[in-house]
């Protein structure tokens, strides 16, 4: 009986991801263009096709939602091959952030845990924009 509570909680959770959007892609152009305005910029990279990045994509709608002043994009390089080679992805999902200058000042391969990605952003000082 155990069990089954356990698989029908996670199946029910899982169900519930499903339905979540993604944050919406951005034109790399656009991206490039903004990066190195005064404030810093998260982007992740990745695909729409990319269980890992649909992930991401899904936790980052929801941190773009609270904070909608964060400069978060996401790049679709299934679409964009271009900004693959500019940005020198080797594996997606990938994050980078880039300072005020528009230095890359991290990046991260992989799934990024909430408490993760909220403590880049203060380190970072989204909060100060």
């Amino acid at each position: 009986m155990k069990s089954f509570i356990t698989l029908l909680i996670i199946f029910l959770t899982l169900s519930a991801l499903a339905d979540e959007p993604m944050l919406r892609e951005t034109p790399y152009v656009y991206v490039k263009s903004s990066i190195g305005k005064g404030k810093p910029h998260f982007v992740e990279v990745g695909s729409e096709s990319c269980h890992s990045c649909q992930i991401m994509g899904k936790l980052l709608y929801k941190v773009k939602k609270r904070y909608p002043n964060y400069n978060i994009a996401f790049v679709n390089v299934k679409k964009e091959r271009q900004a693959a080679f500019d940005l020198k992805i080797r594996m997606i999902p990938t994050q980078l952030i880039f300072d005020q200058e528009g230095k890359e000042v991290y990046r991260h391969v992989g799934v990024l845990a909430t408490d993760d990605l909220l403590a880049l952003f203060k380190t970072y000082k989204f909060d100060e924009q």
